[in-house]
C-alpha cells in the first residue's frame, strides 16, 4: 500500500513541474535575437485583407497574400499575388520588432509609402496595420 501511495505521489509531483512548462512552450511563434530580446516570428505566407478607406476609398478592398521574410527584429513582405493595384513580387510592407510588438511599419502600395501603426495579436498569428487615414491591412497566419 506504501508503495502505491509513494508512486501516485510521484507521479503527480512530476505532472506538477512537466505539464506548466510544456504548456508555456505552446503555440508563442517567437525568435530570440543575439541580443536576448524575445520577438514575434513573422516568416512565413500570411493571408491578407486590403481595407482602403478615405482618400482611397475609391480603390476598394481586396485578398492578398503575403510572403513575410525576417532577418533579426526587421521584416519585410512581398506580395504573392497580383491585386487591383500592384504586382505579384512587388514589396508590400515592412518594418521592425521590439519586445513589445511591431516598432515602426510602413505600408508600400501603388501610391507610395505610408507611415502606420501595427498591432499584433496576443498568440501572434493576426496583425494589423493602418495608416490612420487611407489604409488598412489585416494580415492572418496561415
Amino acid at each position: 500500500m506504501t508503495k502505491k501511495i509513494f508512486s501516485v505521489l510521484i507521479c503527480v509531483i512530476g505532472l506538477i513541474i512537466f505539464v506548466p512548462t510544456l504548456h508555456a512552450q505552446g503555440s508563442k511563434k517567437t525568435i530570440t535575437l543575439p541580443s536576448g530580446e524575445v520577438v514575434w516570428d513573422f516568416n512565413g505566407e500570411w493571408d491578407v485583407y486590403v481595407e482602403n478607406y478615405g482618400p482611397s476609398i475609391g480603390s476598394g478592398s481586396y485578398p492578398q497574400i503575403w510572403e513575410i521574410t525576417q532577418k533579426g527584429s526587421s521584416f519585410i513582405a512581398r506580395r504573392m499575388i497580383d491585386d487591383p493595384w500592384n504586382q505579384k513580387g512587388s514589396l508590400s510592407c515592412k518594418g521592425e520588432l521590439d519586445k513589445s510588438g511591431i516598432k515602426k511599419v510602413k505600408i508600400i502600395g501603388a501610391i507610395g509609402v505610408l507611415g502606420a501603426n501595427g498591432k499584433i495579436s496576443d498568440d501572434g498569428n493576426k496583425i494589423v496595420i493602418d495608416d490612420g487615414y487611407r489604409a488598412r491591412v489585416t494580415a492572418t497566419r496561415k
